[in-house]
């Protein structure tokens, strides 16, 4: 057994964990990082396939927090570009803007579909229905039940498994908090003079090279001030604790390093298991809470012209695929200019849905018959495939998890030197400036050797789609 005496250790390299380490970096302090897999990113990451380089599905960078703007800057310098968004949402053979836009949505409706929509929100104002803490009445109320069941319902219940009323509101007010059809309808008439947030629905910032450029620069500076490199292919088994002071951690090799502070960005239900002598009330409440899969299916398309967006919600309930992005519509340098086009399509699944089991050649195929049956490419089109199969990606806001993540976080504040950040470590469906966020404001507070708060990142009253884009395209 080797042991190790280090002051600060981070589990995890991914935007949580490496943003984290590259504060502490910052701020002169040295920290000791173990990544489970054999690269830093996670699922912001990026790799290459038929000469092209591809992400883990869309990961653009926008952030409403100039602390973090500045940061994601100060790695990627000038090596990005400014992508004017385009997404849209395919249902019923046709495309809608997303965000949504009155006017445009309405044309694809129909007269009839339109007045029924404009009736039942309407009625969703005057006469909204008991709010239950579940997301389809928060949506119905907010947009009446007709356009709740065309915008949102379908895609939801793709994404998560399960009926829009065992899902907690929570997701839909972290999403889509300042999206209303007021809002829109006054957006689309030019109304709002003073939007100050337009910028960053309009476009967003992308690295030149990917988005795995960003997190291999962080991850060049924390091994160079190191002077030791992230540890790769580490999976921590436990946790070692005394007197509720968290004092290192055990790997699966049984090497024990050992620790004043841990910062942890692994799924919080893992580091529940990794802690001994757990109260079983805090077990059973870790066990309730569920994270979602993913599978991402990429075809070579022989074209260069697909679609013209970033990426498309599928909204189609004839097809189980959810979301597909467009790598030829991000950055030229990401390109194999040989005439040929990347698209990612993502499957959502639990660990026991039989999806999840599939072969990839099944997966291949079912992919290409899928949007060959949306009619976005034809079958002689589809040069080959490949999967790529990520667990844990959403933290499942069921119906009562709120009441479980409140039990395991009590527990968790108790233990001194502890801090849980990001998507899976604090389970919040965080986007990459959330995670850097959490990551940066834990280095903030070990560095004055103070235990952070950091549980409302990411909460309805923060969550935004507004930023400082044109901060970063200035500079």
């Amino acid at each position: 057994m080797k042991e190790e005496n280090n002051k600060i250790i981070v589990i995890g390299a991914g935007p949580a964990g490496l943003a984290a380490a590259a504060r502490l970096a910052e701020l002169n302090k040295k920290t000791k990082v173990f990544e489970y897999s054999e690269k830093v990113g996670g699922m912001a990451g990026s790799m290459k396939i038929w000469g092209h380089i591809v992400d883990f599905g869309p990961h653009r960078f926008f952030s409403s927090d100039k602390v973090v703007v500045d940061f994601w800057h100060r790695y990627v310098k000038k090596n990005f570009v400014m992508v004017k968004r385009q997404t849209r949402i395919y249902f019923r053979n046709k495309f809608f803007n997303y965000p949504l836009k009155p006017f445009n949505a309405l044309k694809n409706l129909g007269l009839r579909n339109s007045f029924i929509s404009l009736i039942s929100y309407f009625k969703s104002k005057i006469l909204p229905l008991e709010e239950d803490g579940s997301m389809e009445i928060w949506l119905s109320n907010r947009f009446g039940y007709k356009l709740f069941k065309t915008f949102f319902k379908t895609y939801t219940e793709k994404l998560w498994g399960k009926s829009c009323l065992e899902l907690d509101a929570d997701w839909a007010a972290q999403r889509i908090q300042k999206l209303t059809l007021g809002g829109a309808l006054k957006n689309a008439l030019k109304i709002d003079f003073n939007n100050k947030h337009k910028t960053l629905v309009d476009e967003f910032a992308y690295p030149c090279i990917g988005n795995q450029y960003f997190y291999d620069e962080l991850k060049n500076f924390i091994e160079e001030f190191n002077q030791q490199e992230i540890i790769f292919n580490s999976q921590v088994s436990r946790i070692l604790i005394e007197k509720n002071r968290v004092t290192g951690i055990e790997l699966a090799n049984g090497d024990q390093h050992n620790c004043k502070w841990l910062i942890s960005s692994m799924p919080i239900t893992s580091l529940i298991a990794g802690i001994e002598n757990v109260p079983q009330k805090v077990t059973l409440a870790s066990k309730k809470l569920r994270f979602r899969n993913t599978l991402l299916v990429y075809l070579l398309i022989n074209s260069e012209n697909i679609f013209s967006d970033q990426w498309l919600y599928i909204h189609d309930p004839t097809v189980l695929h959810g979301r597909i992005t467009n790598f030829r519509n991000w950055s030229p340098d990401i390109i194999n200019q040989n005439g040929t086009t990347v698209i990612c399509l993502e499957f959502w699944c639990f660990e026991d849905d039989e999806i999840w089991n599939m072969r990839g050649e099944d997966l291949i195929n079912l992919a290409s018959k899928e949007v060959v049956q949306i009619g976005l490419v034809n079958e002689e089109q589809i040069l080959e495939g490949k999967l790529v199969k990520i667990p844990k990606c959403y933290p499942m806001y069921e119906t009562g998890y709120k009441e479980n993540l409140n039990v395991v976080i009590e527990f968790l504040n108790k233990i001194e030197g502890l801090i849980p950040i990001g998507r899976y470590g604090s389970f919040k469906y965080n986007n990459q400036d959330h995670s850097l966020l959490m990551g940066i404001m834990s280095a903030e507070s070990v560095a004055i050797n103070k235990t952070p708060n950091l549980w409302d990142i990411n909460t309805d009253s923060k969550y935004q789609e507004a930023g400082y884009s044109k901060d970063i395209s200035n500079s």
